[in-house]
């Protein structure tokens, strides 16, 4: 009997596909949906002093437990690990006692990380995930640049949301068989997809281009930024977000590579061919019109002298590099998302910003902290500074 696999939320335009990358003979994947008084559970059982995405991911999972919604036996929860000097790596054992204390000890805990911590708990990477996860990697990149770049000038509001919500049942769907994720058929899903979001009716528009960069759960997850998207969509904003394979491969680079030899060349095999797939992706964007980063080395060409490249915590350079590399594209305004109680987050996060705004001219950047303790109207006002200044 297949048992389900809680999915605690993270990367929100990622995660309805890539959940179908967890799938096998005995997990059946399902994302959590819970959203209300989150941090409140977590701090039930965890110090204050925790990063705020360990509050909401325990939240989100002791709601979903005590919904009645599953059976506490037939279950288990996904946590992701960066396995770096992130302080949400121990996360999966802070969630085991929090569940333990909660009356959930038959749940298990199922840790996804590539750099063999919590090795009992981990779960086993096999060949069809990873073609499953680089498929939707990509499907994802290509759905959220075009629908962020196609939503602000839609003649009929709400037409590239709808479109976005087709398009992830109809991968979903292939994604759920497994069939053919070749390079090629992955491709022709992305020429497919760009195409019919240049169908929409559009008209031109003056609007502000706001890029947003940072930590990865508050950049990617409506949870840990307070709606930060929907926010911007609301006041009429072309957003820039960093798509998943540009992470991936920052990962691949700054992380990862620290194994021993076997692991490393496993990597370097997975980052060339991600990053083949990424600059053929990156050449259908631009056939159609679509503005995109650049391919990861020459985002990160764009850091030199802006960050330390030898820094391979959280993070790093990946925040400087995005920043200019909007900039170029045209967003002069950047929106740095952080979580409050993030060490490598406020160090080699919130530490570069007054430098980053020196050295990028014409750009503006403004700093948001996300906390349980926080007040919506102080992170609003932040936000506000940002879009309300003339550049």
């Amino acid at each position: 009997m297949r048992r389900t696999l809680l999915i605690p939320a993270l990367l929100d335009d990622w995660f309805p596909l890539l959940r179908h990358a967890f799938a096998s003979r005995e997990w059946e994947p399902v994302l959590l949906r819970e959203e209300r008084g989150l941090a409140d559970r977590g701090l039930r059982y965890f110090h204050n002093e925790l990063c705020y995405p360990v509050f909401l991911v325990a939240g989100q999972v002791l709601a979903a437990l005590e919904s009645g919604e599953y059976d506490p036996a037939a279950c288990g929860v996904l946590m992701g690990q960066a396995g770096d000097e992130c302080r949400g790596s121990c996360g999966i054992r802070l969630m085991r006692k929090a569940l333990d204390k909660a009356g959930y000890p038959e749940v298990k805990l199922l840790s996804l990380n590539v750099r063999g911590i919590d090795r009992d708990t981990g779960l086993p990477i096999t060949p069809a995930m990873i073609r499953r996860a680089l498929a939707a990697a990509v499907w994802g990149d290509v759905l959220a640049i075009a629908r962020n770049q196609t939503r602000p000038y839609e003649v009929r509001p709400g037409e590239a949301e709808a479109l976005w919500r087709r398009w992830m049942e109809t991968l979903g769907e292939d994604l759920r068989r497994g069939t053919d994720l070749s390079r090629r058929r992955i491709l022709e899903r992305c020429r497919e997809i760009a195409a019919t979001f240049r169908r929409i009716e559009t008209q031109p528009r003056e609007v502000q281009r706001v890029a947003v960069v940072g930590e990865i759960y508050t950049k990617y997850c409506h949870l840990g930024n307070w709606d930060l998207e929907r926010y911007l969509a609301a006041e009429g904003c072309e957003i820039g977000v960093g798509g998943v394979t540009w992470y991936a491969l920052y990962y691949m680079d700054s992380h990862s590579l620290k194994g021993p030899a076997y692991q490393r060349r496993i990597y370097r095999i997975l980052g060339n061919y991600l990053g083949k797939i990424q600059r053929e992706m990156l050449a259908v964007l631009e056939e159609t019109g679509f503005r995109a980063l650049p391919p990861l080395p020459e985002v990160k060409r764009r850091a030199e002298g802006l960050a330390p490249l030898n820094c391979a915590v959280a993070d790093g350079w990946l925040i400087a590099a995005e920043a200019a590399a909007w900039v170029r594209l045209g967003y002069r305004k950047i929106l740095c998302v952080q979580p409050f109680g993030c060490l490598p987050g406020h160090i080699f996060g919130k530490g570069q910003y007054a430098a980053l705004q020196r050295k990028l001219p014409g750009a503006m950047l403004v700093s948001v902290d996300y906390d349980a303790s926080t007040g919506e109207g102080t992170v609003q006002s932040r936000i506000r500074m940002l879009l309300d200044t003339e550049l």
